[in-house]
């Protein structure tokens, strides 16, 4: 008996060695589509890796930041591997909040990272970041809608030619309406939307010397023509839709256009998904002929905290979800067309992904053509296309939102809006020690 109960003991003991052994590897992320995918996949990388569980917080975009922020910022110890966009990325880093990248493996392929993508997560010559997939923006449109109409998207349009086309497909009886954008309060909301806009009006968010730029005419351009296209020909309800609301709008037949984030471009012509799949044409983001268009430039990454104890095991995940095996994994499972796009130049050298993405080219072209250095008419102390990569933008940024949503909402007026976002942002860039 005794022998009998040693032996069970041991076994136990052994048992709960093996468990505590076994690490949890906590992930934050963003819920849209491609990262709802990778969840679902994550069988494959739990067959290579057996000694370590997943545990997933998924989050709508401007909760997840503001949870990922307060932890990282505190130290609290939280997550083990991060969502990050490529504006926390330099600013965290410089922080000493992330830990670079340096054991991915040799058979990641740093090289094959788009240069536009990569830059971005770089700093000292050192990834802080891998992405997970690369954006830019571009127009999407009903071809359909475009024929009975009468008209023909250009390749590269103006926002004259948009504002005109949104009134001739808008039919308001059908619940159908000539253009759907964001107008959901945010920095990487409504704000990436309008910054990204503005750039193609001639506008800017700070002159050389910081001042904040809202109470000049390029603003104030920007803001009468998005609220007046909105209203006339955008969906009801339109100051609540984010990236998600207005893809599930296009994907039911009731937008006309959007002009959004190009990695939406799998999903609208998805079948299994949308309902316009085959009706979908693509085209770059408007200009107004100043020379710059209305596109901008992101990622969505992983990374590790300062604080993770679980280092190594999450680089072994980060390695797996942003490798070109990852890549071959969605295609096998789920087609080419679902491969996470924007990240790998391997991929958009790949005929299968040419062939199956009729949007690869003017995704790269997109990407491409966004500079971060240089991204306004005038001159311009920051980098960053639809963001300002300063600590300080999160807060501002997202005020500045509040202020724009409501200006679309119809609770204040457009000079309203303008005038409390010139004089919160000159509140907050004094305080912060910008503006002398």
């Amino acid at each position: 008996m005794k022998l009998k109960t040693l032996l069970l003991g041991a076994c136990s003991a052994m048992m709960l060695a093996g468990m505590a052994s076994a690490e949890t590897l906590t992930i934050a992320t963003v819920n849209n589509g491609d990262m709802i995918r990778m969840q679902k996949l994550t069988d494959d990388f739990k067959t290579k890796n057996p000694g370590i569980d997943l545990e997933w917080v998924t989050l709508e975009e401007n909760v997840l930041r503001q949870k990922v922020t307060t932890d990282i910022a505190t130290k609290g110890g939280q997550y083990d591997v991060l969502t990050i966009g490529t504006y926390e990325v330099p600013i965290w880093a410089k922080q000493g909040w992330l830990l670079p990248l340096d054991n991915l493996g040799s058979s990641y392929d740093v090289d094959d990272l788009l240069p536009a993508i990569r830059s971005g997560l770089t700093a000292d010559g050192k990834l802080y970041a891998a992405p997970f997939y690369g954006e830019s923006s571009m127009v999407m449109y009903r071809k359909d809608l475009f024929d009975k109409a009468g008209l023909k998207m250009p390749d590269a349009p103006t926002w004259t030619f948009i504002a005109d086309a949104a009134k001739k497909l808008t039919d308001k009886d059908k619940e159908v309406y000539g253009i759907c954008l964001r107008g959901k309060a945010g920095w990487g909301e409504n704000m990436a939307f309008l910054t990204a806009m503005s750039n193609s009006f001639g506008a800017r968010w700070f002159d050389e010397k910081w001042k904040p730029q809202f109470d000049q005419p390029e603003w104030k351009k920007t803001l009468d023509t998005y609220v007046k296209m909105m209203k006339e020909d955008g969906p009801p309800g339109a100051s609540s839709n984010g990236f998600n609301e207005n893809l599930a709008l296009f994907q039911t037949g009731k937008c006309g256009m959007w002009i959004d984030a190009t990695v939406a471009a799998s999903f609208v012509s998805d079948p299994k998904q949308s309902k316009v799949a085959d009706q979908v044409g693509f085209a770059l983001a408007p200009d107004n002929g100043l020379g710059k268009r209305g596109n901008w430039l992101w990622a969505w990454n992983l990374a590790i905290p300062a604080g993770s104890k679980k280092t190594e095991a999450a680089e072994k995940f980060i390695a797996w979800a942003t490798s070109k095996d990852y890549t071959n994994l969605v295609a096998q499972k789920e087609g080419w067309i679902n491969a996470p796009p924007g990240t790998r130049t391997s991929l958009y050298a790949n005929a299968d992904y040419q062939k199956a993405a009729p949007f690869a080219k003017m995704t790269l072209d997109s990407i491409n053509s966004a500079d971060p250095t240089k991204p306004t008419v005038k001159p311009v102390p920051y980098v960053g296309v639809q963001f300002v990569a300063i600590p300080e933008f999160q807060g501002i940024g997202t005020a500045v939102g509040q202020q724009f949503s409501a200006a679309l909402a119809g609770q204040v007026t457009v000079d309203q809006a303008l005038k409390s976002a010139q004089q919160l942002t000159t509140r907050e860039m004094t305080k912060a020690g910008y503006i002398k």
